[in-house]
Order: structure tokens, then C-alpha cells, then sequence
């Protein structure tokens, strides 16, 4: 389950985000997962609930998971399509040359804070 790991290194990005701008605490994450990462929806959402409990800024922040579509690009005939519709190849003219442009991505989209109330 390499979706703890990746909980992990976002989690602490994000901590540490806030952190060095002085936050109260972080109240939302959206984070942007590719469709062919490999990433379980379901495993990552465990993840994150387990492990925001032993933060200092996230303890109670809610998680937007946006899934990208994995998209493919054959060199051959210039055109894209899905890729978990019909895999490595090309639909169009049945070409092997292909590659992945887009869906196997693990981004941090946006981050919500509450900042500290300043005293006066």
C-alpha cells in the first residue's frame, strides 16, 4: 500500500507550509491524483484520516480528491486519447507509439487555511 507513503510526504509538505506562514491550521486539501498512478482512492482517503490525527496543523482538515484522466499521445498519427479506455495503443490507427501525457500525477491543487487571529 504505497498510498500511506505518498499520505505522508503530502502531509508533511503541507505542514510545513504552514508552519512557515504562521497558520492557525489547514481546514481543507485538494489534492489532484492521475487515474493510471496507481493510487486507490479509497486507500489514500484511509490514509489521510489516520494520519492527519498525529498533526499539528491538519488534526481536522477535509480532503478533495480530484481524479485526472489519464490521457496518451500517439507520435504516429499526432492525435490523444484515453489511456485506460484503450491502453498502449492508439485507437486511431492502431500505432504502438504512443505515451502517457497526462493521469499519472500526484499534486497538491489548493491548500485552505484559518490563520491566527492577531491580538491588538
Amino acid at each position: 500500500m504505497h498510498e500511506l507513503g505518498i499520505v505522508i510526504e503530502v502531509v508533511k509538505q503541507v505542514e510545513q507550509l504552514a508552519k512557515e506562514n504562521d497558520v492557525e491550521k489547514v481546514t481543507e486539501l485538494t489534492i489532484e491524483v492521475g487515474e493510471v498512478s496507481g493510487v486507490v482512492k479509497e486507500y489514500f482517503e484511509d490514509a489521510f484520516k489516520w494520519f492527519i490525527k498525529k498533526t499539528e496543523y491538519m488534526k481536522e482538515c477535509a480532503l478533495k480528491y480530484i481524479t485526472i484522466q489519464g490521457i496518451s499521445y500517439c507520435e504516429d498519427c499526432k492525435q490523444t486519447y484515453p489511456t485506460t479506455k484503450y491502453g498502449k495503443e492508439c485507437p486511431n490507427c492502431h500505432s504502438p507509439h504512443t505515451y502517457l501525457v497526462s493521469g499519472k500525477e500526484v499534486m497538491i491543487k489548493d491548500i485552505k487555511v484559518q490563520n491566527k487571529q492577531k491580538e491588538n
